[in-house]
C-alpha cells in the first residue's frame, strides 16, 4: 500500500470512527481519544515485540498475567520504560471491547497501571500523566456507563481496523497524519486553531533540512516551542543517516499538548532516554540550561503572544536576553523566542524559527534586537513563505535561519512566497519547492526574484530591515502590454468606427429623403 493510499485509509477510518461517535463529543475533543487509542495500541504492540524478541513461538497476548516475574518487569521497565501486562494489551481489550460492561473503567485502570509502572524508575518523569486527556469517564462519553462504553468499543474497533502492518513499518507518520486530518477537519468549526500546537509537515521538513543541512551529526536537537513535537520528528524521519547522539529535548506550555509531544516520540521508537520533553514556560522558566549548547534548534513558536518582558526586571540581566540590551516588547514575545532559541545554539549549528512577518520591520526594540542579530552576524537567511500554510490562520510567515558560524557578512533573503500548491483548505509545499528553497539556501547564489544576497552594509544603511521584499525584487506578473502594437490597433479601429458613422449618415440621409 502506498502512502497516499495509507493516508487515505486513515482519514476514512477516522471519519468512520467520528461518526460511530458523533452527537456527544465535540470533534476537537474528540482528537484526544483517537490519538490516546493510537497510542494504546502502538505502545500495547511495541511492548508485545520486545517481550517476545523475535521469537515466533512466543505469543505474549496470549500469555497469563500469573507468569510474570518481578524480575521479568523489573528488566522491562528498566529497558523500555514501562510495563503492560498480557490482558492489559490494546488487542485483548478491543477483542472483548463491545461486550464489556466495566470497559471505561478498565481502561482507566490499564492507563494508570501502564504510567504507574514506572513510579521509582528513570523513566517516570516521561511516562507520568500521558493518559491525562484519555479521559474515559467523562460525561462528554455520554451520561451514562453503556453510552460511554458504546462510544470507547467504537472508537478501540476503529483503531483496531487499521492494517498498515507495524507501525514502524508505516509508509506514513500514522499519529502526525491522524492529528493532521483531525485539525483541519475539525479545529476551525471547535474556534480552536490547532496550528499554535501543529506545524504541518511539508513544512517540518523544510525546517529540518534547514538546520541539518551540511551536518555530518549533531549533538542533539532541541525545540523550546515544542507543540506536538512535529518539528523535532522530521529530524529522525529525514534524516536517519545522520548520528542524532544525545537526542531529542523540548519544552511546551500547554498540558494536553505536552502529552501528545512525549506519546509521539514513543510512536516514532525514541526510547525514554533519548527524549526529554518538559512543561512550562519556556521565556520565563527555561529547561535545558544545564543541556546547551545544540547543534540543531527547530521552533514555530506563538506567534506575537504576550508576556511578562520588562515587568519582570531580572529578565534584562538574563544571560539570554542581556547581549541584546533590550528585552522584546511586553505585547509581541517574538524576538524573545529568538534571542533564546540563539543563547541555546552550539557554535557549529543552526536554528530555523517560523516568526510573524512584522517582527522583520517594526521599530522600537524590534529594531534594536534585528540590529543586534545582524551586527554580531547571527542572520544566515530569511525565507518568506507563501500565504495560508498552516492551520487556523492565513498569515505569510517568514522562516529565520540563525548561525554562529556564518563564513562571510552576507545575509539572504529568499522570497519563496510563489512556491506552494493550492489544495481545499490550505496551500502546501511539495517535495519539489523543498528542494529548490535548499538549493538556493545551499549555493547562496542570487537569483532574480527568488534570492538575493546581501552585504552588511546594505541592511544597515536599511535600518536593519529584514523583510524579504525590501531586497528580492517582485516577479511583475502582469501582461506585458506593447504600446505601440496599440497605438496601432486604436488607430484601426477608430479609423472603422469614422467609416462606419459617415455609412449611417449616408443611410439615414437616404431614408430622410424617401419620406419628403
Amino acid at each position: 500500500m502506498t502512502s497516499t493510499q495509507q493516508r487515505a485509509a486513515l482519514q476514512r477510518q477516522i471519519w468512520q470512527i467520528a461518526n460511530d461517535v458523533r452527537g456527544s463529543v465535540d470533534g476537537w475533543d474528540f482528537k484526544h481519544y483517537v490519538l490516546g487509542t493510537l497510542f494504546y495500541r502502538f505502545i500495547s504492540e511495541n511492548f508485545a515485540d520486545y517481550i517476545e524478541g523475535g521469537d515466533e513461538s512466543i505469543h505474549y497476548a496470549e500469555l497469563g498475567d500469573d507468569i510474570i516475574t518481578d524480575e521479568i518487569k523489573d528488566d522491562a521497565i528498566k529497558t523500555k520504560g514501562y510495563f503492560i501486562y498480557p490482558s492489559q494489551l490494546f488487542v485483548n481489550i478491543a477483542a472483548k471491547a463491545k461486550t464489556n460492561e466495566n470497559l471505561n473503567t478498565d481502561l482507566a485502570t490499564i492507563f494508570s497501571d501502564i504510567e504507574n509502572s514506572a513510579n521509582g524508575y528513570p523513566s517516570e518523569s516521561d511516562i507520568k500523566g500521558l493518559f491525562a486527556d484519555f479521559d474515559t469517564t467523562s460525561n462528554r462519553l455520554g451520561r451514562t456507563v453503556a453510552d460511554k462504553n458504546h462510544r470507547l468499543a467504537a472508537v478501540l474497533k476503529g483503531v483496531a481496523k487499521l492494517d498498515f502492518g507495524d507501525f514502524a513499518g508505516s509508509q506514513i507518520d500514522l499519529f502526525g497524519d491522524a492529528y493532521e486530518f483531525l485539525i483541519s477537519n475539525y479545529a476551525a468549526n471547535a474556534g480552536k486553531s490547532g496550528g499554535e500546537f501543529f506545524t504541518p509537515q511539508h513544512v517540518s521538513r523544510l525546517i529540518a533540512q534547514l538546520v541539518m543541512h551540511g551536518q555530518a551529526s549533531v549533538n542533539k536537537i532541541y525545540d523550546p516551542a515544542a507543540g506536538s513535537g512535529s518539528l523535532l520528528l522530521q529530524a529522525k524521519k529525514h534524516f536517519d543517516e545522520h548520528i542524532i547522539e544525545e537526542g531529542f529535548y523540548g519544552q511546551e506550555i500547554n498540558h494536553t499538548t505536552y502529552n501528545l509531544a512525549r506519546m509521539n516520540m514513543f510512536l516514532h521508537n525514541i526510547n525514554y532516554d533519548k527524549f526529554d520533553i518538559q512543561l512550562g514556560n519556556t521565556l520565563t522558566e527555561p529547561h535545558f540550561g544545564d543541556e546547551k549548547p545544540f547543534d540543531a534548534i527547530v521552533s514555530n513558536p506563538p506567534y506575537s503572544v504576550k508576556w511578562i518582558g520588562s515587568d519582570d526586571p531580572t529578565l534584562i540581566n538574563d544571560e539570554r536576553f542581556a547581549p541584546a540590551g533590550v528585552l522584546a516588547p511586553k505585547s509581541k514575545a517574538d524576538f524573545a523566542f529568538v534571542l533564546h532559541a540563539l543563547s541555546y545554539l552550539s557554535s557549529k549549528g543552526r536554528a530555523a524559527i517560523v516568526c510573524f512577518p512584522g517582527i522583520f520591520y517594526r521599530g522600537g526594540a524590534e529594531k534594536k534586537i534585528r540590529q543586534y542579530l545582524v551586527d554580531n552576524n547571527y542572520v544566515e537567511t530569511v525565507i518568506s513563505l507563501a500565504p495560508n500554510l498552516f492551520y487556523g490562520t492565513t498569515i505569510a510567515v517568514t522562516i529565520l535561519v540563525l548561525s554562529k558560524h556564518k563564513t562571510d557578512t552576507t545575509t539572504q533573503f529568499v522570497d519563496a512566497s510563489g512556491l506552494f500548491k493550492k489544495e481545499i483548505n490550505n496551500n502546501i509545499l511539495t517535495d519539489e519547492h523543498i528542494d529548490r528553497i535548499m538549493a538556493v539556501f545551499d549555493s547562496k547564489e542570487n537569483v532574480t526574484y527568488l534570492a538575493q544576497s546581501v552585504p552588511y552594509e546594505q541592511v544597515a544603511a536599511n535600518d536593519y530591515n529584514l523583510s524579504v521584499s525590501s531586497y528580492v525584487e517582485a516577479e511583475d506578473t502582469r501582461e506585458v502590454i506593447d504600446i505601440t502594437k496599440l497605438n496601432a490597433e486604436l488607430k484601426t479601429t477608430v479609423a472603422r468606427i469614422d467609416q462606419l458613422r459617415s455609412e449611417i449618415d449616408v443611410i439615414v440621409a437616404e431614408i430622410e429623403g424617401g419620406e419628403t
